[in-house]
């Protein structure tokens, strides 16, 4: 699936969610998918849709969004699949406050005990379990869970010499956070970004936009962006970075798929173009 078919796909589901009572969140994103190394000390242990990533430390886990709150037993299950236990999990990351990333992070904290560590524009959403914008929309709302450290562009994130740098980049919400990092793969060091989308989804930008000053931070989030040059993309939904596809190729002998210089930059792009074409069209829609 390429992101453009992504997109829409995303665009309409959260659009169907936000407009109607009854309608079903995407099936992939609470169904199982085995866990696996994905590249270094790097792990997938998210559903068939939803990311959630492990960071492996000689001082412990870093633990990288959970998904809806129903996605919490199957993550600690494929945690525990790959022979890491619970209580090592010492770090809760969020790549941003949607309940489809931020839905259980709660029940992870209460059973590991780890540090959520999340931007300041996210911490407000996070702690009052709702989705800033669609307050009356309680099928967006998620178990509220309390942030310990706030953190802000630029701030690092360290365990056991694994460190992680936070890029604030605000649109998709206030306080979606980006994590940069370095992974070896065969003797070579590669740049990784934890992205937390950029997707316009069921925001509104206009008339009534979604949060004050949306459209100018998607445009300052996407010059931001473009000065980043990384060779492995990963993202908080599946069909993003073919997740599956890529897993699909991977074997001995064979080059790492999620190593793809070029590929982060052509995404930006494609969100940056959904992003044009989103607030012409509700600009365009304007009483």
């Amino acid at each position: 699936m390429s992101i453009k078919t992504a997109l829409a796909a995303l665009a309409l589901g959260l659009a169907a969610l936000a407009g109607s009572a009854s309608a079903q969140q995407p099936a992939n994103w609470t169904a199982p998918y085995p866990p696996f190394r994905v590249i270094d000390n790097i792990y997938y242990v998210g559903s068939a849709g939803l990311s959630a990533w492990v960071i492996k430390t000689p001082k412990g886990l870093i633990l990288l969004d959970v998904g809806v709150p129903a996605n919490a037993d199957l993550v600690e299950k494929n945690i525990e699949t790959l022979g890491f236990r619970l209580k090592d999990v010492k770090i809760l990351l969020n790549s941003h406050a949607h309940f489809d990333h931020a839905g259980g992070l709660a029940r992870l904290k209460a059973d590991t005990g780890a540090t959520l560590v999340a931007s300041a524009a996210d911490k407000g959403a996070l702690e009052k379990g709702d989705y800033p914008g669609w307050e009356n929309r309680h099928d967006f709302d998620f178990p509220p869970v309390k942030v310990d450290r706030v953190i802000g562009d630029g701030d690092k994130v360290s365990l056991g010499g694994v460190t992680l740098t936070a890029r604030i980049t605000p649109g998709h919400t206030a306080g979606a956070t980006a994590y940069l990092t370095q992974a070896t793969e065969a003797g070579v060091r590669h740049q990784v970004i934890f992205f937390p989308s950029a997707s316009v989804a069921a925001n509104r930008l206009a008339p009534d936009p979604q949060y004050p000053g949306i459209v100018a931070d998607y445009r300052r989030t996407f010059a931001r962006l473009k000065t980043i040059d990384a060779d492995v993309y990963l993202a908080p939904h599946a069909e993003f970075f073919d997740l599956a596809g890529k897993r699909a190729a991977m074997g001995p002998g064979k080059p790492n798929p999620f190593v793809k210089p070029g590929e982060f930059q052509a995404a930006v792009a494609e969100f940056e173009s959904d992003f044009d074409k989103a607030l012409a069209k509700q600009e365009a829609a304007k009483p």
